[in-house]
This record gives C-alpha cells, structure tokens and sequence, in this order.
C-alpha cells in the first residue's frame, strides 16, 4: 500500500465509474450527479418501454387486446423518447415541455394497462411490476418539471 493510502474515491452506477476525485476545482458534485441520474433514468425508460413491448407480445391475440395493447404499447414507448428529446433541449422552457410530454405519455400508458388489467384479458397481478414502475417515472418526471419551472422562475 502507499503512503498516505490512497484516498480515491469511486462510486459504481450501471456501466458508467464516476471517479469523484478526477472532478475539476471548477465542476460541482452536483452536475455530476445530476448527469449519472441522466443515464440512469434513460436505461430506465429504456427498460420501460422494453417492458410494454415485451407485455404486448404476451398478450392474447384477440381484437379488444389487440386494440388496446397497441394503445399502451405506442403510449409506453414513446416515454423514453420524451425522455430524450428533453435531455437535448435547448431551454428550460423546451425541457418542461418535453418532460410534461412524457407525463401524458405515463398518464395514458396506465389508463391502457388498467384497462387491460381490468378487463381481466390478463391474469390479476401479472402487470404489477409495469404499473408499479409506470407510477415511479411519474413521480420521476413530476419532480423534474416541479425543479425545471422553480429555476424557470428563478430568474
């Protein structure tokens, strides 16, 4: 061992090693954070949406499933693109806009699993990891744009 011991610190999130003590005098741990928070929450929606897609395909192959399923399975995927296209967004204004986007997305892909689920097409309890998760990434995404609008009126 080293003298002094080696007081590197690293924290391990998914596939990305943050080395905390290679940050820059100038960088804060907070846009560190908040920029592995980023990429968990995009494997997240990903995961989500392979989820939706993974319940479509389970499905019976009747009519009514088919109608809805294709109802939850445009609304559930299209989160994680919302997700995305507010990473990219130029102004804080565009990132709640997209953010409120994939809320309605969230909004619409539970009333189609509730229908689902409801109508007893599936068996009880079969979709409780989707709707528990659907819930999650509301609360996700409510928080997101509760934070943007308070630096929106920050300024």
């Amino acid at each position: 061992m080293k003298q002094g011991g080696d007081k590197r610190r690293t924290r391990r999130k998914a596939s990305a090693q943050v080395d905390y003590t290679a940050i820059p005098d100038g960088c804060r741990l907070l846009e560190v954070m908040e920029r592995e928070a980023r990429c968990d929450l995009r494997a997240r929606t990903t995961e989500y949406a392979l989820g939706i897609i993974r319940m479509y395909c389970s499905l019976p192959k009747t009519d009514v499933t088919r109608v809805l399923g294709q109802q939850a399975l445009r609304s559930g995927t299209s989160v994680g693109a919302h997700y995305r296209e507010a990473t990219r967004a130029r102004s804080v204004a565009e990132f709640i806009s997209k953010m409120e986007g994939g809320q309605q997305e969230l909004e619409e892909t539970d009333y189609w699993l509730e229908l689902i689920v409801r109508s007893e097409i599936v068996r009880a309890g079969s979709l409780d990891a989707l709707v528990k998760e659907t819930y999650e990434l509301m609360a996700i995404f409510a928080a997101s744009v509760t934070t943007a609008k308070r630096r929106l009126d920050g300024r």
